[in-house]
């Protein structure tokens, strides 16, 4: 995960940056103009040193609030990831068949010809929907064997016996 790596360097750094801030002192940070239009010139040794701790206190706790939303957010996204990579692996194993070669069956019950989004049930139990717009109608058939075959690219294609048409199927179950 090079992106959560790089997220955990860009949180040190932003928790170095506001801590050597904070550590240097207001009339070190400032212009001379900037010190005196601000009133600081003003104030004695002791309470521009009391500024000056608590300016450091509030840039630690601010850096502190920031690294932990940070980290927070790469592990929500370390997360997401994860989650992504297991459903595209259930994805990888739902479609690709577990034997090499064409699946040879029968569809369980009737036939009634192709369409876009129709599903159907093998007698292996593997379950196939039809994801384009092929149409084999007027077809009534009951429990007729099928042949699905892997194509380009991943693609798998269905067709019935004794019927050239094929459809291009996904397999869902």
């Amino acid at each position: 995960m090079p992106s959560l790596r790089l997220l955990m360097v860009a949180v040190l750094l932003a928790c170095a940056t506001p801590s050597a801030f904070a550590q240097q002192a207001l009339e070190q940070q400032m212009t001379a103009e900037e010190f005196r239009a601000a009133g600081l010139d003003k104030l004695s040794a002791d309470e521009l040193a009391s500024l000056n701790r608590w300016l450091q206190r509030q840039v630690q706790e601010e850096a502190t609030v920031v690294a932990s939303q940070a980290v927070e957010q790469a592990r929500e996204e370390g997360r997401e990831l994860a989650r992504q990579e297991a459903e595209a692996e259930a994805v990888g194993r739902r479609s690709a068949p577990a034997q090499d070669g064409p699946i040879e069956s029968s569809i369980v019950g009737e036939f009634n010809g192709f369409a876009r989004g129709l599903r159907y049930t093998l007698e292996n139990g593997q379950v196939w929907e039809q994801t384009d717009a092929t149409r084999l109608e007027g077809v009534r058939m009951s429990n007729p064997g099928v042949t699905i075959t892997s194509g380009f690219l991943g693609a798998w294609y269905l067709r019935i016996d004794g019927y050239n048409a094929r459809a291009k199927v996904r397999r869902i179950d």
